[in-house]
Formats: structure tokens, sequence, C-alpha cells
């Protein structure tokens, strides 16, 4: 792995990163209505998933995983309905006070579980780690080291990305206090929308 094919990846995961996907709706829509605290459970959680997934398509799954459509298809499916459950979710909830009690009764688990979820369950993310990740990779080479300084670099810089989305979002609080269903509705529309679009627009 040469410098500039470092920094081509770079380049291609800022990208993925800056763009709002599912995760980053879910971690707007979180520090909203939990405080930026909790969403470092679901950002962790979402990481956590990216590392499994990684490490199988490169040392265990890859070839079957790309070349068997059932799983991929199945993997849809999974992530379409957890999307659909998570827009449920946060359509009915409402901002809360950060200091509230009422933010106990979502465990920090449950917003690790969260963030884990809609990671590994995501067909973008199964697609990336066998037909992008390993381009950047010499199988020639010592691949492990390239392996750990790639997966390193795409986990922080997601964790980042994450926590900074949580925190724009927060700083917005005040807005959505006096308008206290308005991001809940529009991030569970999004969900919707993106869960469709899988459906409809991604065959294996």
């Amino acid at each position: 792995m040469f410098p500039l094919e470092f920094f081509l990846y770079l380049q291609i995961i800022l990208f993925l990163f800056i763009t709002p996907g599912t995760p980053r709706i879910v971690i707007i829509s979180y520090s909203m209505n939990y405080g930026v605290k909790n969403c470092v459970w679901t950002a962790l959680g979402d990481v956590s998933a990216n590392i499994i997934q990684a490490t199988l398509v490169i040392f265990v799954i890859g070839s079957f995983l790309s070349e068997n459509s059932i799983i991929l298809n199945l993997l849809k499916w999974i992530g379409i309905i957890y999307l659909i459950y998570l827009a449920y979710d946060i359509y009915k909830s409402r901002p809360k006070d950060i200091n509230s009690k009422e933010i106990s009764q979502k465990s920090f688990f449950s917003f690790y579980k969260d963030g884990f979820l809609v990671a590994g369950t995501s067909p973008k993310a199964w697609m990336f780690f066998p037909f992008i990740f390993p381009q950047f990779i010499n199988f020639n080479e010592n691949y492990i080291v390239q392996f750990l300084i790639l997966l390193t670099t795409y986990v922080i810089l997601d964790f980042i990305s994450l926590i900074g989305y949580a925190i724009l979002a927060n700083n917005l609080i005040v807005w959505i206090k006096a308008n206290p269903k308005v991001i809940n509705t529009i991030s569970a529309c999004v969900l919707i929308i993106i869960a469709i679009i899988i459906a409809l627009t991604q065959q294996y």
C-alpha cells in the first residue's frame, strides 16, 4: 500500500462519512432526544459492527459473501425491517432534557445495540468491505499490518464523524424544543425513504 493509495482511501471514506447515511440519521435523532453522551454508545456500536464486518470479509467470508446473493438479500431485508422499527421508535419519541431521568429508560446497551444493528445489517457496508476495502491491500506483502492501518483509520474517522453529527444536532436543541416533533418526523420519514430505496434498488 503506497501513500497515494492511502490518500485515495481517505478520500473515499471521508466522502462516505460526510454523506448523512442511515447511521448518521439515527445519531442526529438520538442526539436531539437523548444527548451527545448517550450517542457515544451508538457510535461505539456502529464501529464495532464495522470491525467485525471488515475482519470477516478479509479473513473469513469475503469471496463467499460476494458470490452469495441469498445472504446479501437476507441482510438487506433484516436491515429494512430494523430501519422501519427505528423510524417508528424515533417518530413516537420526543426531545428530552438531557438531564432528565427519562433518559434512564433507555440503557447504554440499547444505544449500543441500535448502532451495532444499523451498521451490521447495512448492505452498503457489506458491499464496501468486500469490494472496495480489499482494493487498498497488497496481499503479496504484510497484509495484516495494512489491514490494521486501514481499519484503524476507518474506525477513528467514522467515530469522529458520528460524534460530530451528534454535537451539531445537539446544538440545534433550542430550535428543536420549540418544534418538538419536526426533526423526529423528518428523521423517521428519511429512514422510511432509505428503507424503500434499499428495497427497490439493491438487487443481488
